[in-house]
């Protein structure tokens, strides 16, 4: 039987200039529009593509990177088409090239500059975290109220004087803090954090904290994750 499929299109066919204008589109412009819920499966996205990536793997399926991240291959889909138009019908999906987008919508591309508030056991551990440089993030700060913490070197740098929090963010380009504080000063840093101009916040502190509008705050309660493992782990059991 013949081969019937169409000719590839020419450098000035249509459909190649509208595919040539979708691939210089700003993944971070086309992110704005995504779904909270989307944007947090971003980074799993990103993590099994350096996988593959790392592998060698050139090019991979919807349903192997589903199957990579966790969720379903509809559900991949979807996500990745607020990014634009980065697979082919049929072909999948180039590895770096989407591994590249999907980096540049979070931030990847530029240098992102991090404060930690709060150098106890958890400040330390991330303040040495190595996962942070190798996704894009500088730590640029670190900041205690503590008169016997302050002046300790950590990671490299010197715990400074949380009193001085305003100065220090504008001065180092601070767009990220993370609070690391016990739950009782929690908020007062975090309307400190707010004040001086910081509009990403992630908070440890194991309590809820108020934001105004316009403010992202992600919060992560260790004890609380805790819990609900040890909720399952009980109905588990009694199974």
């Amino acid at each position: 039987m013949a081969d019937r499929r169409e000719p590839a299109p020419t450098a000035s066919h249509p459909l190649r200039q509208q595919a040539r204008r979708r691939t210089v589109e700003r993944p971070e412009e086309l992110a704005r529009e995504m779904p909270s819920a989307s944007i947090e499966r971003l980074p799993t996205y990103l993590r099994a593509l350096g996988d593959l990536a790392a592998r060698g793997v050139v090019g991979t399926s919807s349903t192997e990177l589903a199957d990579l991240a966790g969720v379903r291959p509809a559900q991949l889909r979807k996500d990745l088409s607020y990014l634009g138009s980065l697979g082919t019908r049929g072909v999948g999906y180039d590895v770096v090239r989407l591994r590249d987008q999907v980096g540049a919508a979070l931030g990847d591309a530029q240098e992102l500059r991090v404060a930690i508030v709060g150098v106890g056991n958890l400040g330390h551990a991330l303040a040495n975290y190595s996962g942070l440089v190798a996704r894009g993030f500088t730590v640029a700060a670190l900041l205690d109220a503590s008169a016997a913490v302050v002046g300790q070197t950590v990671a490299g740098l010197v715990v400074e004087d949380v009193a001085g929090l305003h100065g220090i963010v504008q001065a180092r380009g601070v767009s990220i803090v993370v609070i690391a504080v016990p739950g009782d000063r929690a908020q007062e840093v975090c309307d400190a954090v707010v004040a001086a101009g910081v509009r990403e916040i992630l908070s440890f502190a194991p309590c809820a904290l108020q934001v105004p509008p316009g403010v992202e705050l992600r919060s992560v309660d260790v004890g609380s994750e805790l819990q609900i493992l040890a909720f399952h782990s009980r109905v588990r059991q009694e199974r």
